[in-house]
């Protein structure tokens, strides 16, 4: 099995250092930065499949190295910050993050939501047997969505989706008609209960819609069923 290579940027050196720990006793490789510009240049070097990611860091924050890292990879990215109001998390999970953890946190937690992430990032290998592609191709009114190499072009131009908002894309497009909730989509996506209301989902829809170029389509694929959930239509 290839080595799975994580990167840890925080200035806070015995956070970044317990991290490492558990996420090495579990069979990943980690690079650590204490600022976005030595995380920048590991990213540049190295070839990353998740970044671990403070929000609160002297120089370039988090959120502008998350921004940063959003220009040219879709690799998943887990945000760590010591605010936790829903407001900062929308703001992180707006720039582009695909999960939002609050310190202090449970360090079994934290390798929990990596690992669920990885399992997101790992279904991008676009090897797939030939004669399986079809069933798992969908085609709704210009947009085709395929689950072997992730790839979604809607009237002939690709859209590059993360993980997170490729697997809501293709919930809601594999059960055409059906309205998910928020906490459905959630408990769905994530493989996690909802234990309190969050915005989560709502931020990952908005900036999916915003990929998608939902407000210059007048026939959207998108429906929100208001103070229900969402779903797409036939």
């Amino acid at each position: 099995m290839p080595d799975i290579n994580i990167l840890v940027v925080d200035d806070e050196k015995e956070i970044a250092d317990l991290v490492e720990i558990y996420l090495v006793s579990d069979g990943y490789k980690v690079w650590k930065a204490q600022d976005a510009e030595e995380g920048l240049r590991i990213l540049e070097e190295q070839d990353i499949h998740l970044v671990l990611l403070d929000i609160m860091m002297p120089g370039m924050d988090g959120i502008q190295m998350c921004r940063k890292i959003r220009e040219t990879s879709n690799i998943p990215i887990i945000m760590l910050s010591a605010k936790s109001t829903d407001l900062d998390k929308i703001m992180g999970l707006g720039t582009g993050a695909d999960d939002y953890v609050t310190k202090p946190f449970n360090p079994l937690e934290l390798t929990a939501r990596v690992k669920s992430q990885l399992r997101r990032y790992t279904q991008l290998n676009p090897n797939n047997n030939l004669g399986e592609k079809d069933a798992n191709e969908i085609t709704i009114r210009g947009m085709t969505i395929n689950k072997d190499n992730h790839k979604v072009t809607i009237d002939g131009e690709e859209v590059k989706l993360t993980p997170i908002e490729f697997d809501i894309l293709y919930l809601l497009s594999s059960n055409q008609g059906k309205v998910f909730t928020t906490d459905e989509i959630f408990e769905r996506v994530w493989n996690e209960k909802v234990y309190e209301a969050n915005n989560t989902v709502m931020v990952h829809i908005r900036r999916l819609r915003g990929k998608m170029k939902e407000d210059q389509r007048q026939d959207k694929l998108i429906t929100t069923v208001w103070g229900v959930g969402y779903k797409i239509e036939k």
